[in-house]
């Protein structure tokens, strides 16, 4: 129901509110106020401002329950009834999504739209106690604040077309809050104009926001910054280069995709983490200077409590990880099958809760006849539970809670676009200049303290392709990541549309445990799930303005 919603006059349902969170981004609004009542001060103005924040997208739980990873080749939802399981089957529509996202983005565009408007003055709104110095300097100080705010606000209007466009390839362009009798003749602008509506955005921004916020006041954390500008960009681009947008593989826009990200690390001010587990708790994972940008929330124990294994106290399983993900991590000189997770890239175990391991704890069994394993109510049908973003140790019993953030762009993800794009643009070992060849970023993303694998050696272009992919993968499991790349790379058929597998543990009388690949899902893909369909309701209230995606 796009067209009605972008119709209402105010629209604040916000799915993801901040609150209760000391020196966190408060992002909370009255839902009670008309738009005449939230432009008059500047307590109410900021607020409003701030409310946009809360349709970024994050990634706990948010799918039917399940983290978006439970629709990939990468894990499995032991909720059987969840909905992100259409995915798995095939079994969505253009009346039935599992990704409920459409209407909700395009009230984030209204209300930033709105906001845009209704503040072009705003320095004549606040303007109260200017006779004293104390109100002279809280006024220039307000200034201040909603400059920034109104440029952040246009960028997240930017980012929210970002997150349509990925799912939906083009999509009707708005710039303004609409009125009742408009918006029924808006036609889907094209995939390659949003995304110079976007990267152009970001341009415009990205030296009108702040560079930094820790320091200048510690509420402030989480606010968008010129890092963050600049890392849409270079995620935008990357999508654009990519095969599913890019069919004629043009050079250039692999070269506008490097750039872009140089621009990130040329800023000089990010770096990785020395602690790749530890970097998805806080306060790392919005304090830490990998951390470009992340959305913090208050304390809780839900993504714990939705995930632990089943055998652990107050544990629900949940999004489980699958043996193709396993596989993926590589083994290191001297590993063993008959024990199959020693010797592996030290990722996979800050990632992945596995058989035998020490967890909140205790033991993990997910062998048969294990406390963890086959046979109880919503065990893991992998073998595997998640370890990733978990709080360890954590009492759910008696309901113990640690704050939560969400990375939304961080450094490491960065060097990976860089990668991919110079490599694809110049070759593994040609640096343009730029002073880090695609070859050297991996190998940087390897080298983080604690991982420390292998540098990747000299190889052709197409063995290093390979290389960035599994390095994406296992880098950035879980984060919202996977999804959407064996799409824009055209391999989802071979992916998402490939059996899910798992592992079967066996534990003899002395002790010996035995592994077994088995067969947990079939999965289904077809060529139209490369973008999601338009609700069909938007399209039949468009009365034909509003063109429906192939297949659907």
């Amino acid at each position: 129901m796009m067209m009605k919603r972008l119709l209402i006059i105010l629209t604040l349902v916000l799915p993801f509110v901040f609150s209760g969170c000391k020196k966190a981004l408060d992002n909370r609004i009255d839902t009670s106020l008309t738009p005449d009542q939230v432009f008059v001060n500047y307590d109410r103005i900021k607020s409003f401002g701030l409310g946009t924040y809360a349709y970024l997208p994050a990634g706990y739980n948010r799918v039917g329950g399940a983290f978006l990873a439970g629709a990939t080749d990468d894990a499995e939802e032991t909720n059987t009834s969840s909905a992100i399981q259409a995915f798995n089957f095939g079994s969505w529509t253009a009346f039935s999504n599992p990704e409920v996202t459409f209407g909700s983005f395009y009230n984030g565009i209204r209300n930033a739209n709105l906001f845009l408007e209704r503040t072009t003055n705003f320095k004549q709104i606040i303007a109260r106690d200017t006779f004293t110095v104390e109100g002279r300097q809280k006024y220039i100080r307000n200034v201040d604040d909603l400059r920034w705010l109104r440029q952040e606000v246009r960028f997240i209007r930017s980012y929210i077309y970002f997150e349509l466009i990925k799912r939906y390839g083009g999509v009707p362009l708005v710039t303004k809050s609409l009125q009742l009798d408009e918006g029924k003749d808006i036609p889907r602008s094209s995939y390659n104009d949003m995304v110079t509506f976007i990267s152009n955005e970001c341009d415009a921004v990205k030296d009108s926001v702040r560079d930094e916020w820790l320091g200048y006041s510690d509420t402030e954390t989480g606010r968008i910054t010129k890092g963050t500008v600049l890392a849409l960009k270079s995620r935008l681009l990357l999508y654009a280069a990519s095969p599913l947008n890019n069919p004629g593989n043009d050079a250039q826009k692999w070269q506008a995709a490097a750039k872009a990200a140089q621009d990130v690390i040329a800023m000089n001010k990010y770096s990785l983490f020395n602690n790749y587990q530890n970097l998805f708790l806080t306060p790392n994972s919005y304090r830490s200077t990998e951390v470009i940008l992340s959305r913090r929330y208050s304390g809780s124990n839900g993504p714990e409590r939705a995930n632990f294994p089943i055998g652990t106290p107050g544990g629900q399983s949940g999004t489980t990880p699958s043996q193709n993900l396993v596989d993926s991590y590589e083994k290191l000189a001297g590993w063993d099958a008959t024990n199959p997770y020693n010797l592996r890239d030290p990722r996979l175990n800050a990632t992945v809760v596995v058989n035998n391991s020490n967890w909140n704890g205790r033991t993990i069994q997910t062998y048969i006849g294990g406390a963890d394993g086959p046979g109880k109510e919503r065990t893991s049908k992998t073998g595997y539970y998640l370890k990733k973003f978990l709080s360890n140790p954590l009492d759910l019993v008696n309901n113990q809670t640690t704050v939560k953030a969400w990375i939304l762009f961080r450094y490491g993800e960065i060097l990976l676009n860089y990668a991919e794009a110079m490599n694809e643009a110049y070759g593994p070992d040609d640096a343009n200049g730029y002073g880090l060849t695609a070859r050297q970023a991996i190998n940087s993303l390897r080298a983080r303290p604690g991982v420390n694998m292998p540098a990747v050696v000299a190889i052709g272009q197409g063995d290093l392709r390979e290389k960035i992919k599994n390095e994406r993968r296992v880098e950035l499991a879980y984060e919202d990541h996977r999804f959407w790349d064996v799409k824009r790379w055209k391999i989802a058929e071979s992916t998402l549309g490939a059996p899910l597998l798992g592992i079967e543990i066996t534990k003899d009388a002395n002790g010996v445990f035995s592994y077994v690949t088995k067969e947990v899902e079939k999965r289904v893909f077809q060529q139209k799930m490369y973008l999601y369909p338009i609700p069909q309701i938007e399209v039949n209230k468009s009365n034909g303005v509003i063109v429906q995606n192939p297949g659907w």
